[in-house]
């Protein structure tokens, strides 16, 4: 089968060149693109049915980012040795991309569309999750699917002061600023990264400079798409649509919606029902016999009830509960709720709360990372739960999806910022957070709850983060905006943004945006940074009364932690022959002892439930670790007895030869009755052999000498 194969190029600030190519792979599907960025190859196809299904009002879409482990040279691990489910880091950059297109098709397109990328071949000098988006756009750019973009997402990361675009692993790494920002020609879209405590300039300038490489990346897709001759998209008509009745009900609804809007319900149910009794009455006061079309009076309405919460905002600078824009809703706080847990916090703000529990864990307890470009240990956790309960609804219970996902990673990214070094801190760290109630911004509820906990459970963070939700409603007709902090879910829903920023007093650790409306102005997201701000330090204020700073010590049934830093030679006698020292120490102990081997040093880890059973663990092995000392004195303990006298272990692991001449000052014709195995003696190193390495010791020494004997005057 011939077909033309056609590419087009573009390259980075830096340089480096990015290549799109088409008509060589997957050819059946309705787009297919494979990028090329050094060794780093992802393809990227598209398919979408002709036709939407019957029902359907809404966007069926699944976007897939999976890494195949071929791609770098590797065998998956596990039992099966194939790529099955997605694993957390490929649903994340699935989500990246997902946010980055959803918004761009046309509202009234209900073809269910799917989106895979693959990792062909991976490279770490080439990130591939920052490349994703845009082989995912391409595709779309060159088949005939509605879309309206093309769109683009880079990472850009600041090093040592310096802005780059989509930087190597070890850049990244050094970075302290970590943005993944999607946007198209026009207007940014998306937003999510961590940050090392940074001011709002530096985040802007940061958007500024992506911003400006994705400009060039959507031009080259536009050039890909005239070359393939796909610039007509496809005809469609998923929609009936009765435009007298649409305006029947604004006149007949609008007004009572308003008024209900404006009755400021704090309560979400209240407020819910009052808005769905308006809908009910309408359908209610029809005949049996009507022929209007009750959906399509139910997604008008939804159309009308938006406006009106909308005009309230914007009319009367006042929001659906009540509150002023950059009012938060009352906020409470405990730590210590939970008596068994290390660390514990509920976190409630308005109607939307928190139960955050901490649990100290060994470097046993370590999450394992199998995938094709990033694989080694994780010791800091957090997973967030949403259940069906926390908004009243009633909904299975089958582990989390991805949106629990991606809200866990967003407080991790917010709180490992403040979090000791890895040197610092011999724990594995696992957070969890359990949504009891929700009404918006349940992530950044977590941030506040996880935040607490940790100070509960006695972890040296660097300082307290809170975390807002912000919102914006807009009328591009007036020009019309106002700014909404610490946002409701109707909010979330009705509103053009949702912008999620965590931080401490210093700065910014970690942020979310997604907008749905064109045209966000540089300045109107300051605006709503510096409000966020505010907001934040309202939070933190608000936190403090709870707990300030991290408790001075762990909670009394947390478990202890030590580390000890050996020479590499002694990793050997720690462990002992097929791990029966290490073993016997853990079992005499209670204790639990991890070593490795860290820049040619012995990094020895005892994790321990009280202090006896820490003392007697290190102990043992700094007993084992210790150098002997020449004129020193041991309590040893004989270990054997021979003709010329005895050995006796003055260390652990540690013999030496107590001779038949050092034990008394007297002589000794043999050694039979004088000593007995298992007999404690305390004895004094006096030489170790430099050839042989072999220890002297002698027991006589620590005796008073006698005195001689007196001659006589005869003699």
């Amino acid at each position: 089968m011939n077909s033309t194969v056609i590419s087009k190029s573009c390259k980075l600030p830096d340089g480096r060149e990015v290549t799109l190519e088409t008509g060589k792979l997957a050819r059946q599907a309705d787009g297919s693109v494979v990028l090329r960025m050094g060794n780093t190859m992802l393809l990227a196809t598209v398919v979408s049915s002709q036709d939407a299904k019957e029902g359907i009002d809404f966007l069926p879409l699944s976007v897939d980012y999976q890494e195949k482990f071929a791609s770098t040279g590797k065998v998956p691990g596990g039992f099966l040795k194939r790529e099955s489910k997605l694993s957390d880091y490929e649903i994340l950059i699935s989500r990246l991309v997902d946010r980055a297109i959803r918004p761009l098709f046309p509202s009234d397109y209900h073809s269910e569309t799917q989106m895979m990328i693959y990792l062909i071949s991976g490279d770490a000098n080439a990130l591939p999750d920052s490349l994703a988006a845009f082989a995912a756009s391409a595709a779309l750019s060159i088949s005939d699917i509605p879309f309206q973009g093309p769109i683009s997402e880079v990472r850009v990361v600041r090093v040592d002061g310096k802005f780059i675009v989509n930087p190597t692993m070890a850049e990244k790494e050094r970075a302290d600023i970590d943005l993944m920002v999607g946007a198209s020609i026009e207007n940014i879209l998306m937003v999510e990264g961590e940050m090392k405590e940074v001011s709002e300039d530096d985040m802007v300038e940061a958007l500024r400079v992506a911003h400006a490489a994705i400009i060039d990346q959507c031009k080259v897709q536009i050039e890909l798409a005239e070359a393939v001759g796909k610039t007509v998209k496809r005809t469609y008509s998923h929609e009936t649509n009765d435009e007298s009745l649409r305006q029947e009900l604004w006149k007949l609804m609008y007004d009572k919606a308003y008024e209900h809007a404006s009755k400021l319900t704090k309560n979400k149910k209240e407020r819910g029902d009052g808005f769905k009794k308006i809908l009910s009455d309408y359908l209610e006061s029809l005949p049996e016999d009507t022929t209007i079309n009750k959906d399509l009076v139910k997604k008008y309405y939804k159309e009308i009830e938006k406006k009106a919460a909308r005009d309230l905002v914007l009319n009367q600078n006042v929001r659906l509960d009540g509150r002023k824009t950059k009012e938060i809703r009352q906020i409470s706080c405990e730590v210590d709720y939970l008596p068994s847990p290390h660390g514990s916090a509920v976190f409630t703000r308005g109607e939307t709360q928190s139960l955050t529990t901490v649990t100290l864990g060994t470097k046993m307890d370590q999450q394992m990372i199998d995938g094709a470009m990033i694989s080694g240990s994780n010791k800091f956790i957090l997973h967030y739960n949403f259940p069906g309960f926390s908004t009243g609804e009633v909904k299975p219970n089958r582990g989390p999806g991805r949106r629990e996902v991606g809200h866990g990673n967003l407080a991790l990214r917010a709180l490992k910022q403040v979090l000791p070094a890895d040197a610092e801190n011999p724990y594995t760290i696992r957070v969890v957070s359990d949504i009891l109630e929700s009404n918006g911004s349940s992530s950044m509820a977590t941030v506040c709850a996880g935040s607490l906990a940790l100070m509960d459970a006695g972890v040296p963070v660097k300082g307290p983060v809170s975390g807002i939700a912000m919102g914006m409603i807009s009328d591009s007709e007036t020009g019309k905006y106002a700014i909404l902090s610490d946002i409701l879910g109707d909010e979330d829903h009705l509103g053009d943004m949702d912008f999620k920023v965590t931080g401490t007093e210093k700065g910014i650790t970690a942020c979310q945006m997604d907008l749905k409306v064109d045209g966000l102005t540089y300045e109107v997201l300051k605006e709503a940074l510096l409000q966020a701000k505010e907001g934040r330090l309202h939070i933190l204020n608000e936190m403090k009364k709870a707990l300030a700073a991290p408790r001075a010590d762990l909670k009394p049934h947390a478990p202890r932690a030590h580390t000890l830093t050996i020479e590499k030679e002694m990793i050997g006698a720690v462990i002992g022959p097929g791990g029966k020292v290490i073993q016997d120490i853990q079992n005499t102990s209670g204790a639990t002892v991890v070593i490795e081997e860290v820049d040619g040093k012995g990094v020895v880890s005892v994790f321990a439930t009280d202090k006896t059973a820490m003392d007697k663990a290190l102990g043992r092995i700094k007993g084992i670790v210790a150098i002997p000392e020449v004129g020193e004195v041991y309590d040893g303990k004989v270990k054997s007895i021979m003709p010329f006298g005895a050995f006796v272990e003055f260390m652990p692991g540690k013999d030496g030869l107590l001779h038949i001449s050092e034990i008394k000052w007297e002589r000794l014709e043999n050694m039979e009755g004088v000593m007995e195995v298992g007999e404690e003696v305390k004895v004094k190193l006096i030489e170790v052999d430099k050839k042989t390495g072999k220890y002297r010791l002698s027991r006589k020494v620590l005796l008073p000498r006698p005195p001689k004997k007196e001659t006589s005057p005869t003699e």
